[in-house]
């Protein structure tokens, strides 16, 4: 996964390819087979890798601060390597639950019913993934409007 992330990295999610990356690690493109079906395999093993390494550690908190760290830790994770937003957004397109799971339980937590928990964890992912590019301030605040929404919806 290291090698494939540095990949990434150095040429991004257009010129990353099964072939590519076997080039790199000295090996025939088959070899990479035996450990991914095919290259959405791959993507898939590459957002989940690049995920794990932005989860802060968990901490008993607030269910606000919970969601704050939450989505500072996924715009990290994505700001770290090239078109790191691309890739999850790509790969998590058809299941969105794993990237929004973790925002669910702190707003199931907060007493948010089902329409609420679903819908305020898909839109912080999706200010999320939308303002990787943004500056810090611009995320801050836009971070800081829906959880002003989220906590006046739960008061």
């Amino acid at each position: 996964m290291a090698r494939a992330i540095e990949v990434l990295d150095a040429h991004g999610l257009d010129a990353l390819s099964m072939r590519r990356l076997a080039g790199d690690l000295g090996v025939q493109p088959g070899a990479l087979y035996h450990h991914f079906t095919n290259k959405d395999a791959l993507l898939a093993a590459i957002a989940d890798e690049i995920l794990h390494r932005g989860r802060r550690p968990a901490e008993i908190m607030a269910w606000d601060a919970e969601l704050h760290l939450l989505c500072l830790g996924l715009r990290d994770a994505m700001r770290r390597h090239r078109d790191g937003a691309l890739l999850i957004a790509q790969v998590n397109r058809s299941d969105a639950e794993a990237l929004e799971e973790p925002l669910r339980s702190a707003l199931e937590r907060a007493g948010a019913g089902a329409q609420l928990t679903r819908v305020g964890a898909r839109t912080l992912v999706r200010l999320v993934l939308s303002h990787e590019d943004a500056d810090d301030a611009d995320f801050a605040l836009g971070l800081g409007l829906v959880l002003d929404g989220l906590r006046a919806r739960l008061a």
